[in-house]
Parts: C-alpha cells; sequence; structure tokens
C-alpha cells in the first residue's frame, strides 16, 4: 500500500507507521481523558517571534520508536509527570523562542468558546447563540426541544443541551462548557450547511 503512490509517479510514500506519519482511523478506540484535552485546546497553535511559516512538530512515541532531539509522547509524559507545563514541554524540545497563542476564531466554526461556563442563571449574547444554534439543530435531531431565543440560561434551555450531549455522546450535566459549546458548533455548521444544499 505504501508504494501506491510511488507506483503512479508520485514522489512520496503515505504510511500507517507513526515513525513517519500519524494516522486517525475512524471507529477506532481513544482514550476518553486524550479527547477531552484536545478538544480544551485546539484552538492553540504554536509560534515564534518573526516567523511566518509554520512550525514542523513532529515527534515519535520515544519507546517503540526513538528519534534523537524530537519531541515524543513518552518523553512528554514523563516531563508532565514532573509538573512542566505545555509551554515548558515545548520548549524543553524547540527552544525558549516557543510560544502558544490562542486563535481568536476557529476556522468554519461560528464563534470560538467564550471562555466561560453557560449554565442555569447564565444570560447574554453567548446564551443566545447556543439558544439559536439549538432550534436550528432540532430541525434535523426532532429529540431535541426547540427552547426561546431569549438570551436567559434556563430549564428549558439546559434541558435542550442535555439532550444534545446524550446523542452526541457528551456527559449530559446540561451545561455548555468547552467540549459541549465547540460539538454544538460543529453540528450547527453540518445541519445549516445541509440545510443549504436541499433549500
Amino acid at each position: 500500500m505504501t508504494a501506491a503512490y510511488r507506483n503512479k509517479g508520485f514522489d512520496f510514500t503515505i504510511t500507517s507507521s507513526t515513525a513517519f506519519d500519524h494516522k486517525w482511523i475512524y471507529g477506532r478506540n481513544i482514550f476518553e481523558s486524550i479527547s477531552e484535552i484536545v478538544d480544551e485546546i485546539f484552538e492553540n497553535y504554536l509560534s515564534r517571534p518573526n516567523v511566518k511559516q509554520p512550525i514542523l512538530t513532529q515527534y515519535c512515541d520515544g519507546s517503540r520508536v526513538t528519534c534523537p532531539q524530537w519531541m515524543s509522547q513518552w518523553g512528554s509524559k514523563a516531563l508532565g509527570d514532573q509538573g512542566y507545563s505545555a509551554i515548558e514541554i515545548l520548549r524543553y524540545y524547540y527552544g525558549d523562542s516557543m510560544y502558544i497563542n490562542q486563535a481568536e476564531q476557529v476556522a468554519g466554526i461560528p464563534a470560538s468558546w467564550p471562555g466561560y461556563v453557560l449554565a442555569l442563571g447564565s444570560t447574554g449574547d453567548a446564551v443566545l447563540q447556543i439558544q439559536e444554534q439549538l432550534n436550528a439543530i432540532s430541525n434535523n435531531y426532532p429529540l431535541i426541544p426547540r427552547v426561546a431565543v431569549d438570551g436567559i440560561y434556563g430549564p428549558a434551555t439546559a434541558e435542550a443541551v442535555r439532550i444534545f450531549q446524550g446523542i452526541f455522546g457528551l456527559t449530559q450535566d446540561g451545561i455548555v462548557g468547552r467540549r459541549t459549546w465547540y460539538k454544538i458548533q460543529e453540528i450547527y455548521v453540518g445541519v445549516t450547511r445541509i440545510a443549504e444544499l436541499n433549500p
């Protein structure tokens, strides 16, 4: 399989080996804790002062495959166990000029995480947005009850969120934390694009 591209005249190969590439396989088991961490930090990106091109942060597992002076999975874990923060781990491997920045808006997402949890008693534009999006999603997922779009996070909004969370495999607490926020954004984008394709 890895020679398929070269046989077609391309000058590269694609593998499933962590020595070279990283591959996600739909339906494979994952660690829930890792999934939560990815959901929490995926809007962050790495940068160096005055460097405009993307920064390659390749790594290997450091156990089965060792790559001297590369970031490694188990090496990173060992540093984390010693109390190193994420930026300290990155700087250990890539130098002190490395920084973690937060994107103001994640591409393709209507609005990035507001930075606080939405729960009973919350009010404002973020609540209004979630209510509008849940109502749009309920057109495709009728188990999710429609809610009043009033910017007030009351019991009806909490229940709609709880049902949404159940449908999409999230903790059913009726609270819009970071994971639930981004899952609502993802599904909202999906259903509204479907609606655009089927007027």
